[in-house]
C-alpha cells in the first residue's frame, strides 16, 4: 500500500481519467455495434478506473479538488475521442463549456 500511495495523486487522477475515457469510447463502439465482448471489457475498464481513483482521492483527501480535476480530465478524453476518433463535431458552446471546466480546476486549486 504505500508504494501505491507514494505516487502522485495527479498520476491516479490520468490513470483513472484514461480508463474512463476508454470505457467511454467502447461504449460509443457498442452503441454502433452491439455485441456482448464490449459489455464486458466495458465493465472490466470502468472497474479498474476505479480502483485508480481510490489511491487518488486517499492521497488528495479533498473530494471537490480531486474530483473537479477527475472530471475536467475525464470530459476532456472523452471530447476529443469523439472529435478525433469518430469524427463529432464539438459547438462554439461545447468549447466554451470545456474551457470554463479547466478554469474550474484553476479556480479550485487556487483556493
Amino acid at each position: 500500500m504505500k508504494f501505491i500511495l507514494s505516487i502522485n495523486y495527479i498520476v491516479w487522477l490520468v490513470v483513472s481519467a484514461l480508463f474512463f475515457a476508454g470505457g467511454e469510447f467502447l461504449s460509443k463502439k457498442f452503441a454502433l455495434s452491439p455485441k456482448l465482448p464490449y459489455v464486458i471489457l466495458i465493465v472490466c475498464i470502468y472497474a479498474l478506473g476505479t480502483l485508480a481513483w481510490l489511491p487518488a482521492i486517499l492521497q488528495k483527501n479533498s473530494l471537490s479538488i480531486a474530483g473537479t480535476i477527475w472530471s475536467v480530465m475525464s470530459l476532456v478524453a472523452t471530447v476529443l475521442i469523439g472529435v478525433l476518433i469518430f469524427g463529432e463535431k464539438l459547438s462554439t458552446l461545447g468549447i466554451i463549456g470545456v474551457i470554463t471546466a479547466m478554469v474550474a480546476i484553476v479556480l479550485l486549486s487556487i483556493g
